[in-house]
């Protein structure tokens, strides 16, 4: 590699960064939040030795939760319970980060266009690729730094603290080179996600099925690699090196297939279409069904398998969270620590749903950004039939990966507890936020319709509600800030009795934003990037 293939670097760095002024804070405040939300709410649930203790028995015979958070080691302190329950979940943030900060910064420029520009002036050939590199890099370094000196700061050992930064730091990095090598394989920004996103996948159920097993199949998998320090538990740093062997070996090689490929295209070409198209896609329907199917697919498997995981835990609540009120945490009188708990693991599906929900509605903004909303609506294809096929898709979706994740709860939950008469109320208590996710996928249509600019706020919305179904009763929020939320606003079944009157009112907002959505679109210009 030459000077001149480097030449912009710099500039193009701090353009990338600038661009990412806005996102990246977030995503690093959240992933350092996963770590010491965890060591908060371990040091609150569990005041006494005997305590951990007890929950330590509890969750070393559990194979489920073995498989969902890693290796259970030294889970009768505070630090042992963190890198249990954070560390797998902390290291796949560090991966979703890495894979959107390169696709966006490689594939998704060379896709619009944008990178043509760029190009056009005195700008190397390796520039862009670097910079991407060196944002990513950085980001990772920044995220680590946080979730360490977070942790310690709480007063946790700080050998460990480390430890569990580095993990994160380096398995970012890992997913960072998949990513890399991703964008010189294919011709598409979805593609580059989707590689990197199955890469994920397999890397969190190889280490899951290896450390319910023999543990091999964990040293298979980078998430495993970050474990396999023992934060806590006499750490170790070896680990380290695999780690960055595996991210610069893979970094390379996706520079080497750079310099193979022509600009624009994938080493793999995309696959041909038929020569007319079928009956499906002549309708706006199912062009987004075309479009968004895959999507969905992979979040109702992801859905089911997680309310599998809370399922899981059977009637065991108690012995896992000792004294804690769940009544003061959801902020209502309810009835059995059981049913509290899993009113609390409904609304947790939900919002993990909503952000399918989000996603789903981010694609109209996607396809309009690329270009491709303008010729089909050059066709005589009216605008809201457009709108109302990826709507549907949204909104019947939303209804789908709630009422997997509800299935799976209550399948598992039967099947440990030995008491299948709860399938369905399960299935119910999870239905029932389906309209205060729907209120989600409403201020994605508004901010669709009026501002498609900023479309991705709607992730901040989700970001509120999280953090008021799961602190705002806690930290004392006013009711008047709480009741913005459309979740605070749902009874919490099964621990309360369904009352349909906030359900059909929540309903009703959903609806009113939608058509406002739809308004918004219909009355100003397609715009694109």
């Amino acid at each position: 590699m030459t000077t001149t293939t480097l030449t912009g670097v710099g500039t193009l760095t701090r353009f990338f960064l600038r661009r990412e002024r806005i996102a990246l804070p977030l995503w690093l405040i959240g992933g350092a939040l996963v770590y010491y939300s965890q060591a908060v709410g371990v040091d609150v649930a569990y005041p006494s030795q005997a305590d951990l203790d007890r929950v330590a028995a509890s969750m070393e015979g559990n194979a489920a939760m073995v498989a969902m958070a890693g290796p259970p080691r030294v889970l009768d302190t505070i630090g042992g319970q963190v890198a249990f329950q954070a560390s797998a979940f902390g290291m796949i943030v560090a991966g979703l980060m890495s894979m959107f900060l390169v696709g966006r910064h490689t594939r998704a420029n060379e896709e619009t266009g944008r990178d043509e520009l760029i190009r056009s002036g005195v700008v190397g050939r390796h520039a862009t690729f670097t910079a991407a590199t060196i944002v990513t890099v950085l980001a990772n370094l920044v995220y680590g730094l946080a979730v360490a000196l977070s942790l310690i700061s709480y007063g946790l050992p700080a050998a460990g603290s480390i430890a569990l930064g580095v993990g994160a730091t380096c398995a970012g990095l890992v997913f960072m080179a998949i990513a890399l090598l991703a964008a010189q394989l294919t011709e598409s920004t979805r593609a580059v996600y989707g590689i990197t996103g199955a890469a994920i996948a397999v890397s969190y159920v190889l280490r899951a099925v290896g450390d319910v097993g023999n543990g091999v199949l964990s040293w298979l998998s980078p998430l495993g690699w970050g474990q396999a320090m023992r934060p806590y538990d006499g750490e170790i740093w070896w680990p380290v090196l695999l780690s960055l062997a595996v991210a610069v070996a893979v970094t390379v090689a996706a520079r080497r297939v750079l310099d193979h490929r022509d600009f624009g295209a994938g080493v793999v070409p995309p696959r041909p279409g038929p020569p007319r198209a079928g009956e499906s896609l002549q309708s706006a329907f199912g062009l987004a069904w075309h479009l968004q199917r895959g999507s969905l697919i992979g979040w109702s498997i992801g859905m089911l398998l997680a309310g599998l995981a809370f399922g899981s835990i059977g009637n065991d609540v108690g012995d896992l969270l000792g004294d804690v009120d769940l009544g003061e945490v959801l902020g209502q009188d309810v009835g059995s620590l059981v049913d509290a708990f899993y009113a609390m693991s409904a609304g947790l599906l939900a919002l993990i749903g909503s952000a399918y929900t989000i996603s789903s509605g981010l694609r109209l903004r996607a396809e309009e950004a690329a270009g491709r909303t303008e010729p089909l609506l050059s066709t005589g294809l009216p605008r809201l039939r457009w709108l109302a096929g990826h709507a549907v898709i949204m909104l019947a979706g939303s209804a789908v990966v709630l009422a997997l994740g509800g299935f799976g709860m209550g399948l598992m939950y039967g099947i440990i507890a030995g008491d299948m008469s709860q399938l369905l109320p399960l299935l119910g208590a999870s239905l029932t936020y389906l309209p205060a996710v729907w209120v989600l996928g409403g201020i994605t249509l508004v901010l669709f319709g009026f501002l498609p600019l900023a479309t991705s706020g709607a992730w901040i919305a989700l970001a509120f509600c999280f953090v008021v179904l799961m602190f705002g009763s806690t930290l004392k929020f006013p009711d008047w800030l709480m009741s913005i939320s459309p979740f605070d606003n749902i009874p919490l079944v099964p621990a309360v009795d369904f009352a349909p009157a906030p359900v059909l009112v929540t309903a009703l907002i959903a609806v009113v934003l939608c058509a406002a959505g739809a308004f918004g679109f219909r009355h100003r210009d397609v715009e694109t990037n």
